[in-house]
């Protein structure tokens, strides 16, 4: 890659070197900055420095920007469905089934293997540009980060609680009009695959509202403050309208009175908890452009909800 250079003004007189480094190489987060002064990569007036020391006006700082690779995953031919892609990032529609990153149990076919193999550039950032995450039967929209400044950018924005996320769930139960869960969560300390509501745990706010009713069963939307793990189904589950198909959440398969036989074995043995990410919304870095991508629920929710529009 191509030396960049840059020259020290006043507004940065007399500044720490990362932050001034920082903020003259927009692309790059301080931690990659501090990375590159401390391996020589980043050198002011041709001596290497310390990230703590003081850069003064007139000073130039030439910067060869050496990615190393981040993460050591195999990448594989595994389709991707890209429902919107910009230079800076891409919004994928992940299908139900789909593991997230490789782990523990999971060494490959997930899809940050997919976009090791498709987008090769992404095994330069963390996670391969993952920046949020569903649950495995988890369908929907997902953004992808494709460079390490927009990955910087809408981290924050999750931590500040910017981003925009509404889902879609088929529950048990009936929902009237719209509500909100506002219950802490935390890992379950007898199963620690599953999380519960506590009054200790980390905040979590879900907002709750009815789409359609089907005698017994509801259709609701789901939009979120905070993003914790399992929040929409623990906060449903705890709420006494656990989702179709939730093996973990609702396990008994619970069946709402009056369901007619003919279509009971279509609701109990519905493969996945029938949740899916339909809208995310954000602000365009650079411009503050607001922008929001909607997917509507795949083919087996849809036929779940034609089959609930008969009881």
């Amino acid at each position: 890659m191509t030396q960049l250079i840059k020259t020290i003004s006043s507004d940065f007189h007399n500044v720490r070197l990362d932050q001034a480094a920082t903020a003259l190489f927009e692309d790059y987060s301080r931690s990659q900055i501090q990375r590159w002064i401390e391996a020589g990569n980043l050198l002011i007036n041709g001596e290497s420095l310390r990230p703590k020391d003081k850069v003064q006006e007139g000073d130039e700082l030439s910067l060869d920007p050496i990615l190393e690779n981040r993460v050591s995953w195999e990448a594989e031919d595994i389709p991707l469905n890209i429902h919107h892609e910009e230079d800076e990032f891409l919004i994928i529609n992940k299908p139900y089934g789909l593991v997230m990153h490789p782990g523990a149990g999971c060494n490959n076919g997930t899809l940050a293997n997919a976009l090791a193999f498709h987008y090769p550039q992404l095994i330069q950032l963390p996670r391969c540009g993952i920046v949020h995450r569903l649950d495995k039967d988890t369908s929907g929209l997902l953004v992808i980060a494709k460079t390490e400044k927009f990955r910087n950018f809408f981290v924050e924005k999750l931590q500040n609680r910017e981003i925009f996320k509404e889902y879609e769930a088929l529950v048990v139960g009936q929902v009237i009009g719209s509500f909100s869960i506002e219950q802490a969560i935390e890992r379950d300390p007898r199963n620690r695959i599953k999380m519960r509501t506590t009054d200790f745990g980390r905040e979590a706010i879900s907002h709750i509202s009815l789409i359609k009713f089907y005698n017994g069963y509801s259709h609701v939307a789901i939009e979120i403050e905070t993003g914790r793990t399992h929040q929409i189904r623990v906060h449903l589950s705890h709420h006494k309208l656990p989702i179709i198909g939730d093996r973990t959440y609702n396990p008994r398969n619970a069946i709402a009175k009056d369901t007619p036989k003919e279509i009971l074995p279509i609701i109990q043995h519905f493969p996945r908890q029938a949740l899916h990410a339909s809208k995310i919304g954000f602000e365009l870095m650079g411009t503050g452009e607001k922008v929001q991508f909607e997917q509507s629920p795949p083919e087996d929710m849809s036929a779940l909800i034609s089959t609930l529009e008969r009881v």
